[in-house]
Parts: structure tokens; C-alpha cells; sequence
């Protein structure tokens, strides 16, 4: 399958995420870095990574030798029943997590620069192909990657978490880009500062994306004195994957649920790292975590919980309706149980995940409230009741009815539609309604036009985001956001790939050629990464005076030495 294959078979709302690697964008000089990275970091990770790690470069279409393609990547992954996606960056975390959930390999297209070999503050195509990939050949490990984007899509996340998220990636696009300011930088960096201030209190999205940075980030397996590195971090780091080691400097601890009160810090070298013993354990300790979660338990402390999110969120019934808006309050009996619950502006009404026909944002676009229980004197949920054994309780389409539940709400109006899914009665919609709780309180009048009550007896579960994706999208990517392409020096890159050539047998060193690398050393001085790569041509090619000239030059970057003499 081709990329735009891969993008028209994605859920319409996923594909504006997806770019297409356009292969010729990468410079002789990105292509550089990956050879650059990618020979250290195999060479020390055969020893270090989970033996798992080289032979997943391989089965993935990874090479040394130059950046993947998504093409063939795709080739490869197609056999492990995965694929991949090309995007500019971060992606809102909810976003990412249902790519995941698909089997889709979410990869950043750009290539980190020269300047950031060692660390880079964005997503890029080593990290993301080279980091994520290798372990999908497992199967334990693409199960448990899989599972955890299923469970990561259903987290509550706060208001604040989206801030912060937005904030992070406009920090990291400034930070990518050569071209901006100093200023530009400090004033996102103190945005970053400010927002993450005010995001004191943690969500079930915040605490699962510590879990996943401690797993499949930054995870070790095996045993706390006997370990091997499966973290996508670590395994793109050419700093961190041989700092981690030392086990005076970075505590190793056993893995348990625990870990999601470990908060982290992007920007400096962890502290400690959480070992686990094995990928089974890895899904052991998510589902464990899982179990807390408001998409497993329901009930109103996780309604409390959307409250407090300030967020857009489901409300599930046992019946299946489901609730998708800002869910600004729920009434709570004496015993704990949820008999209300009320949404503030543009909420979906859905069943099964889908949208129901005339009960979108448009419909409910100031709110929407609805009682939760049992029926006086009715056995079961007034869902499950035929047409004529509504009749017998006085509930009849064009009639005045009046509905009193066990918790003392009660709806009273003309019932002018029933909406029925399976033999089951999911909405009732009433004109002329007055709907009151046991004080008197009204919760809807009949100045406010149609009155649609959602049918169910409980609230099972609650979770973030919306139920029906297709038809309310809540992330969108900001085109104002996009990482900026700087053009490259084409005198340079021209030095890079005529060395590349020559190194690959394709050209000859010829006269001309000698003479421009030789001058490249004056008239780029701090460029490295070009003398390395003329040091890798071989005697054959490397001329004496060439050598001579180049020896002296990488001297002069001793924080390099320890790599460049490797």
C-alpha cells in the first residue's frame, strides 16, 4: 500500500494529522545525522538493548545506512499486521493514542539537526522509527502497545492538559527551528512554565503518560541488577543509552503501578528508571492501572471526576446512550448513586458510537440534562419496556405524561417521539416539559423548547472525549503551528552528497572534488559531521593531504572525541 493509501483507509477524522513523506526533502547532511546516529547507537545497543532491538531494525526496514521511507517500512510492517503514518511533531495525546489503537505507527517526519545529534526537544524520525518500531516484531510487546493506545484514548484529560500540550509544541517548534529568537523562546518557555504551574492537580490522562514515558519511553526489562534497554527514548539517545547504565547515578526500580506517581522532566537526564520483568508484565501493570480508570468504574465519582476535568467527556448508560459535552454537574442521592446529570454547551447524543440522527451539537448546542435511575413502580429500566407496556402505564406518543423517579426527579410534558434501537427505548422527547428534582428545583422548563431524556438506569462508565468521533472532531492540527522549513546551504549540502557518492562507490574522487572538500574545511569550520564523513572514505580515497588537513579540525571538538574515534 502506498502512503495515500494508508491515509484514505484512516478514520476521516485522523487523516488531516498525516502528512506524506516526500522522501527528496531530506538533505545529504540529514541523511548524514541518521548514519551518524545509527552507527553508534547499533554498535553500543547490540550489546545493551534487548536482543529483541536488532533484529526488529531489520524486520521493520530500518537500515544504517539511511533514513526509511515510510514505503518500505510499510512493506515490512504490513507483515506484523502494522503500518505507519508520517506528522509534523507533537499530536494531541488523545490523538496519538488511537492511532496506536489501530496498529498505526505514529513517525515525526523530520529529521533532527546537526546541532541537536545528542538531544532533540521534538518528536523525530529517529526516535520514532528507530526508537518505536523494532519491539512491534514482538508480539507480547505490539499487543501491550496496542492495548495501552485503547486505554489511553478512553483517558479523562484536563482543560490544563490541553494547554499544556499546546504549549509544548509551540515550544518545541521554536526550539527546532534555527531561525528563532532568543526572546521568541524565553516568552514559550515561561508560557510552558505558567501553564504547567497551573496544572497542579493530575489527570488519568496526565498519570497514564507518566506510565507510558516509564514504559515504553523509557523502560528497561529483565531484573534491577540484570537489565536490558526496550525504551523508544533510550534507544534514540546516543547520551542517554549509555548514561542510563550507570547504576550509581540512575536508580533502577521494579516496575509496579506505582510508577504513575513518578512525575518526569523532559529536558534533563532521569534520575531513576523502573525495570519490568517482561511484557506480559508490562500489560499486567497497565490493566492494573486501568481498573482505577472512569471508562471501568462509572458511577458519579467518575462524573466528579469529568467535572473537574472541565473537559469534553462521555457519559455511557447501561443502555448504551451516550452523552459526549463539557458535563458541568451531577446529582448525587444520599447512598452515592448519580439520579442526574447536566452538560454546559454543544454536546452528542450517541448509541454504539454513532451519532444519533438529529441530536448533534447543532440540536444540543446550549447543553443538555437528563435523569439517571428507576421508575416508580416500574421492575426494570424504562428502556427495556414494549410500546403497549408503556400504553399500560400511561406512556403514550401525543399524551401528556408524567414520568417519577425513585430518586424524586420527575418529568412531566406532552411525549411527542420515542427513539428506538434494538427493542430498546433510548430517547424520550417531550414538548410543554417541566422537569424538577425531590426540593422543587427546576432543572428544565418548558419556555426552553424540546426536552430530550436520555434512558438508563446507571452511568457505566465516563471517559474522555466524545463518542461518535466522525461526527464532532475535537482536535484539529493548527496550521499556524507547523514546524517551519528552513532552507538548506545547497554549497554544503552538495559537499555532503558528493562524499556520500564517493563512499558509495557511485563517483570517484577526482581533482576538482579534492580541491572543494579541502576547502570546505575553511570555509565551514564548525561542520564536523562532513569532516567525520570525508574520514570515512578509506585510504583509497582519502589522500594523504586530505587526511592531514582533517586531523586537526576534529580535534577541535572534544566533547565529540569520545564518538568520533569510535
Amino acid at each position: 500500500m502506498t502512503q495515500q493509501d494508508i491515509v484514505a483507509s484512516l478514520p476521516a477524522h485522523l487523516r488531516p494529522f498525516v502528512k506524506i513523506q516526500e522522501y527528496s526533502r531530506y538533505t545529504p547532511r540529514d541523511q548524514a545525522v541518521w548514519r551518524f546516529v545509527m552507527r553508534h547507537l547499533s554498535r553500543h545497543l547490540a550489546k545493551t538493548a534487548h536482543p529483541v532491538y536488532m533484529e526488529g531494525l531489520r524486520r521493520t526496514g530500518i537500515a544504517l545506512d539511511h533514513i526509511p521511507s515510510i514505503d518500505e517500512m510499510n512493506s515490512c510492517l504490513a507483515q506484523l499486521g502494522w503500518r505507519a503514518v508520517v506528522v509534523d511533531g507533537f499530536i494531541p495525546p488523545a490523538i496519538f493514542m488511537e492511532f496506536q489503537a489501530l496498529k498505526v505507527l505514529v513517525i515525526a517526519i523530520d529529521m533532527r539537526s546537526v546541532d541537536q545529534i545528542f538531544y532533540t526537544p521534538a518528536p523525530d524520525i529517529v526516535h520514532e522509527s528507530a526508537g518505536h518500531a523494532p519491539f512491534i516484531v514482538d508480539i507480547d510487546y505490539a499487543e501491550f502497545l496496542q492495548r495501552f493506545g485503547e486505554i489511553g484514548m478512553k483517558a479523562i484529560a484536563s482543560q490544563a492538559d490541553l494547554e499544556v500540550y499546546e504549549a509544548i509544541r509551540h515550544l518545541s517548534i521554536l526550539k527546532g527551528c534555527t531561525s528563532s529568537s532568543a526572546e521568541e523562546i524565553e516568552r514559550a518557555e515561561a508560557r510552558l512554565q505558567s501553564v504547567n504551574a497551573a496544572n497542579s492537580e493530575s489527570s488519568e490522562a496526565s498519570l497514564l503518560t507518566r506510565l507510558h514515558w516509564w514504559t515504553v519511553e523509557y523502560g528497561l526489562v529483565g531484573e534491577v541488577n540484570d537489565y536490558s534497554i526496550f525504551g523508544a527514548g533510550l534507544l534514540s539517545s546516543l547520551g542517554e543509552s549509555r548514561s542510563c547504565l550507570d547504576d550509581d547515578r540512575v536508580r533502577k526500580l521494579p516496575l509496579t503501578v506505582n510508577a504513575v506517581s513518578q512525575p518526569y522532566d523532559i529536558t534533563r537526564q532521569q534520575p531513576q528508571l523502573f525495570v519490568t520483568k517482561s511484557c506480559k508484565h508490562l500489560s499486567q501493570v497497565l490493566e492494573e492501572f486501568a481498573a482505577s480508570m472512569c471508562f471501568r468504574r462509572g458511577g458519579a465519582e467518575s462524573l466528579r471526576t469529568a467535572i473537574a476535568a472541565g473537559s469534553v467527556c462521555t457519559a455511557q448508560y447501561d443502555t448504551g446512550m451516550q452523552v459526549s459535552g463539557v458535563i458541568s454537574d451531577a446529582q448525587v442521592d444520599a447512598v452515592g448513586n448519580a439520579i442526574y446529570l447536566q452538560t454546559t454547551g454543544p454536546t452528542q447524543l450517541a448509541w454504539d458510537y454513532r451519532e444519533i440522527f438529529g441530536h448533534g451539537v447543532d440540536h444540543h448546542a446550549e447543553g443538555f440534562g437528563s435523569p439517571i435511575g428507576y421508575l416508580k413502580d416500574f421492575s426494570r429500566c424504562l428502556s427495556y419496556y414494549t410500546v403497549d407496556e408503556l400504553k399500560a402505564h400511561d406512556i403514550a406518543i401525543g399524551e401528556r405524561v408524567k414520568l417519577e423517579y425513585l430518586s424524586g426527579v420527575t418529568v412531566e410534558g406532552c411525549l411527542k417521539q420515542v427513539y428506538r434501537q434494538k427493542q430498546r427505548n433510548l430517547i424520550f422527547s417531550f414538548e410543554d416539559c417541566r422537569v424538577t428534582d425531590l426540593s422543587g428545583k427546576v432543572l428544565f422548563d418548558p419556555s426552553w423548547g424540546t426536552y430530550d431524556m436520555a434512558v438508563g438506569s446507571r452511568i457505566v462508565s465516563v471517559y474522555g472525549g466524545v463518542a461518535d468521533r466522525e461526527k464532532l472532531q475535537l482536535y484539529r492540527p493548527t496550521p499556524t503551528t507547523e514546524t517551519p522549513q528552513i532552507a538548506p546551504d545547497a554549497t554544503l549540502m552538495a559537499l555532503y552528497g558528493t562524499v556520500d557518492a564517493i563512499n558509495r562507490g557511485t563517483v570517484g574522487l577526482t581533482a576538482q572534488s579534492r580541491e572543494q572538500l579541502l576547502r570546505s574545511l575553511e570555509d565551514y569550520p564548525d561542520e564536523w559531521l562532513l569532516m567525520l564523513e570525508m574520514l570515512s572514505l578509506g585510504d583509497q580515497h582519502l589522500e594523504p593531504a586530505l587526511r592531514n588537513a582533517l586531523a586537526p579540525c576534529l580535534r577541535l571538538q572534544p566533547e565529540l572525541a569520545a564518538l568520533i574515534e569510535t
